[in-house]
C-alpha cells in the first residue's frame, strides 16, 4: 500500500487546539496525541477511531519518531516528529518512557 497524502485541518481531541494539516501531519504539535483512523497512512480506513497517546520518544536528533498507542484498543504506530511539535511535549514524552524503565 502506498502513502496517500490527505491535506486537512482538524481540531485536536484531547487539547483542543485547531491543527492546520500540510498532508503529512499525522498528531496534535500542541500535545502529541493522535487518533486512530488510519490501517495505512492516508486511508482513513481504521475502523477504530480511537485516541492514541504519545507513549515513547525515539531515536535521535533531529530523526525522533513518536511512539503512539491506540487507548481504544492497543495497536503501536510509530510517527515522525515534526520541526513544529512543542519541544517541552516532545521531552515529556521521552521523561515518561524513562519514568516507566524503572
Amino acid at each position: 500500500m502506498t502513502f496517500k497524502r490527505v491535506v486537512e485541518a482538524f481540531v485536536c481531541w484531547h487539547c483542543g487546539m485547531r491543527v492546520q494539516g500540510n498532508g503529512y501531519t499525522n498528531h496534535c504539535p500542541k500535545c502529541l496525541w493522535s487518533r486512530h483512523v488510519d490501517v495505512h497512512p492516508g486511508d482513513r480506513a481504521a475502523p477504530c477511531g480511537g485516541m492514541m497517546e504519545p507513549v515513547a520518544l525515539e531515536g535521535s536528533s533531529p530523526d525522533y519518531a513518536i511512539m503512539h498507542r491506540c487507548a481504544l484498543c492497543g495497536h503501536t504506530r510509530r510517527n515522525k516528529a515534526s520541526a513544529g511539535d512543542d519541544p517541552e511535549a516532545l521531552i515529556a514524552v521521552a521523561k515518561k518512557r524513562r519514568a516507566g524503565d524503572n
